[in-house]
């Protein structure tokens, strides 16, 4: 969702601005005040890996493996890999820690994601449609359409959507706390002190978690043409998908519902507007939680109850008071780039 990205973004640009390499003059310079928190908060991000590492459970180890795998040149012990490995291992674990290992691969040898992490789950989480859609991202990107097509049919059956970030949420949240934000991470220009700091990162990092297989479902699904089965199939997991867990996945049900339609439909549109207008309201709270305390609080409490990211948005949107229903004189256009979903 936006929100979740605007903060990933943020965080990415913090961490960039630590790690590139500087011109060998600039290693005498003194460092500016935002290269000084980026710093410092790059070693709270060390130093909470170093606590939660220990942990025998999944959730916390789950918590570890994603704070570090944004960090560079992390001791062996205490990377996302050996952590991630740990995680989909220890007691308590399910589909989100191999969900999250998927990202454990190595892209130049085309080897994302992690061939194992899909093959576990294709067998722990059958009535997931989203293990189905990634895997037929994976079969489109090796030309096997057959299996593709079968990977549809199978995902048009599940029970249900969910891309596990509502679980990598609360990981996040429950393990932020282990230690509290030094006064260097702090914003001296922001008002909400340390739960700004711990909604930046968990918000930050769940926000870059990858979305997948769904830009090859709508492609696949926009050539139905004549073949019903295809059509039937794309019609039954755009209603799955419309119940989903993340807003992306909402906006690919209320596409493939309006693409496959034989004439306009105005609920449809009305859903669509509601869905953007939803999300530009979430991004405006989750933006205020850099500078109101309270915000930045709630938003945390609501990710350490688990649920879906879906659920977690209309909930904050209703604890604030803001209507999850666009009102009548309100025009997509009037957004900001709000309708951008991902990719």
């Amino acid at each position: 969702m936006p929100g979740l990205r605007q903060l990933a973004l943020a965080l990415v640009y913090a961490l960039a601005l630590c790690t590139a390499p500087l011109p060998a003059w600039a290693s005498k310079a003194k460092p500016t005040a935002q290269q000084a928190r980026t710093a410092a908060l790059i070693a709270f991000q060390r130093d909470l890996v170093s606590v939660l590492a220990p942990r025998a459970d999944a959730l916390p180890l789950l918590g570890a493996a994603l704070l570090a795998r944004p960090l560079p040149k992390q001791p062996k012990a205490n990377d996302f890999h050996s952590l991630i490995e740990r995680a989909v291992a220890a007691p308590g674990h399910g589909p989100a820690q191999r969900w999250v290992q998927l990202a454990d691969c190595d892209a130049k040898a085309d080897a994302c994601p992690n061939p194992a992490a899909l093959q576990a789950l294709v067998a722990e989480a059958p009535d997931n449609a989203a293990v189905w859609l990634l895997k037929l991202g994976r079969d489109v990107h090796d030309d096997k359409h057959d299996a593709a097509r079968a990977d549809l049919a199978r995902a048009a059956q599940a029970k249900f959507y969910d891309d596990y970030t509502g679980t990598t949420l609360q990981a996040l949240a429950t393990s932020i706390g282990v230690l509290p934000p030094p006064e260097p991470t702090l914003d001296p220009r922001g008002g909400a002190g340390a739960a700004g700091v711990q909604a930046m990162i968990v918000f930050g990092i769940a926000g870059a978690q990858p979305q997948l297989g769904l830009r090859a479902t709508a492609q696949l699904c926009q050539t139905a043409g004549d073949d019903q089965a295809l059509a039937a199939d794309c019609r039954q997991l755009g209603k799955t998908l419309e119940w989903g867990s993340s807003p992306l996945a909402r906006s690919l049900g209320l596409h493939l519902r309006e693409v496959l339609a034989s004439e306009p439909d105005e609920q449809t549109e009305h859903e669509r507007r509601d869905l953007v207008w939803q999300l530009q309201q979430f991004t405006r709270l989750a933006a205020r939680a850099q500078t109101d305390k309270a915000q930045a609080q709630h938003l945390l409490a609501l990710a350490r109850r688990g649920g879906t990211e879906m659920s977690l948005m209309l909930a904050a949107l209703r604890d604030a008071g803001v209507p999850t229903t666009a009102p009548a004189d309100w025009e997509p256009n009037q957004t900001e780039n709000a309708g951008h979903t991902g990719s």
